[in-house]
């Protein structure tokens, strides 16, 4: 069964839409704990859209499982995670203008930024994973620049219809089967909801879940524990 790791980011959003205190993040990881979260992930994005530096200190002071860090591989951040230096560190590409993050990294083109990213943040022990596609080069350039684990971009499968969701799931199967290979955990995260994660869910070899949107929309009407309880149980396979 894949560990699930609850991304809190669009709890902070909707603080953030108010610029006020509250829903305050760090009370909904102890909430997504209780409902069996392996994992807390965070976004700190540079344009802090929604999660602030200061959720993310409190989480690594507070949060009991598995601290997961999404990040750009920004000077500025980096030196963030370096002083925070959470569990793990997953890098993602970055632009202001999207809604959320819409593919994944070109790590054989920013192959030499993002070796070094991932040096500087293993010098802090921290684990480090690259949200990728599930291509095959991309993993390759993923393991060569030290990476310990790969987060596999589900966004072609969350959006599939018809035929196209078995040709995306053969895609995360191979991806997952290259991943093996290379020894490098693997990871899966990007449009996953109640509907279609069980699907993904009993593709072999992957070991965590990242879910947020689903998982934070369902909370608004069950609460939060009881969100988290009811995608574990879609993901026990």
């Amino acid at each position: 069964m894949p560990k699930l790791g609850v991304d809190l980011d669009h709890v902070a959003t909707i603080r953030q839409a108010r610029r006020s205190a509250e829903p305050d993040p760090v009370w909904a990881a102890t909430a997504a704990q209780l409902g069996g979260a392996d994992c807390i992930t965070v976004h700190l994005r540079e344009d802090r859209r929604h999660i602030q530096e200061r959720d993310v200190r409190i989480l690594k002071e507070t949060v009991t499982v598995k601290f997961n860090l999404e990040m750009a591989a920004d000077d500025e951040t980096i030196r963030i995670a370096r002083e925070v230096a959470p569990t793990q560190a997953t890098l993602v590409p970055e632009r202001r203008e999207e809604l959320t993050t819409e593919g994944g990294l070109d790590v054989v083109a920013n192959f030499d930024k993002l070796k070094e990213a991932v040096a500087a943040l293993k010098e802090k022990g921290i684990i480090v994973s690259l949200f990728v596609n599930p291509d095959g080069r991309q993993l390759e350039s993923a393991w060569r620049a030290g990476a310990d684990a790969v987060e596999l971009h589900t966004g072609r499968y969350a959006g599939a219809k018809g035929a196209e969701v078995e040709e995306a799931l053969i895609a995360l199967k191979q991806g997952c089967a290259i991943a093996g290979k290379l020894r490098l955990a693997a990871h899966a995260g990007h449009g996953l909801t109640y509907a279609n994660a069980r699907l993904a869910a009993m593709v072999p070899g992957f070991d965590e879940f990242n879910i947020g949107h689903s998982i934070v929309s369902r909370a608004v009407f069950v609460g939060m524990e009881q969100a988290v309880r009811e995608m574990k149980s879609v993901i026990a396979v």
